[in-house]
């Protein structure tokens, strides 16, 4: 999954939304020492995560969708989808809802950002000027966020209007993987931390 989903799943508890948005910017265990156990947790939700999403058959489905544009980088584009289909759920998130959510998130991020690493903090500032995580909800915004990952894949040689195009394409058959997967995940989560609730 990718960051919305992250955010989502961390039941707005701020060191676990903490861990869960840096993890992938904590490598080794020296780094991960130097977070607090509080944010460790947060990590590890991160990756648990990130393990039963791979693991997952929905998730096989929906990467052969983009598997001939993209290759092996059918995972990633694979995760933007399923943020967008969250962002625009109505069983998790109203327009309004959502807004507010990811203001708190970035809020959150401002707040923290002294203890955060500086390679997430670079990240972070195009997260918050074009808004990743309300305008993943829109084409345009899953648009925006096919371009910027195309640039960063060393190796990806489709054009990013491609990647779009089989989005749009198969949309329907990626909302329905989306909509088989995601009440799992969560329901996993919730059986990792039956204490926490989203």
């Amino acid at each position: 999954m990718n960051h919305l989903a992250h955010a989502y799943l961390s039941f707005n508890d701020p060191d676990l939304t903490i861990g869960n948005l840096i993890a992938d910017f904590v490598k080794g265990k020296k780094q991960l020492e130097l977070q607090r156990p509080e944010v460790q947790k947060g990590i590890h939700l991160h990756r648990a995560i990130d393990t039963y999403t791979d693991q997952h058959p929905m998730t096989a489905a929906a990467k052969q969708f983009f598997k001939p544009a993209v290759g092996l980088y059918s995972g990633v584009f694979t995760d933007l989808a399923f943020d967008h289909f969250l962002a625009t759920d109505p069983n998790y998130f109203t327009d309004e809802s959502l807004y507010s959510f990811t203001r708190n998130i970035y809020t959150l991020v401002e707040k923290r950002r002294a203890e955060l690493p500086a390679t997430f903090l670079e990240m972070f500032k195009y997260m918050y000027e074009f808004d990743w995580l309300y305008n993943y909800r829109t084409t345009d915004g899953i648009g925006r966020a096919i371009r910027g990952v195309s640039r960063r894949a060393k190796y990806l040689e489709t054009s990013p209007d491609i990647v779009l195009a089989t989005f749009i394409e198969h949309y329907d058959g990626l909302k329905k993987c989306y909509q088989a997967f995601f009440p799992e995940l969560v329901a996993y989560v919730k059986s990792i931390y039956p204490n926490e609730q989203p």
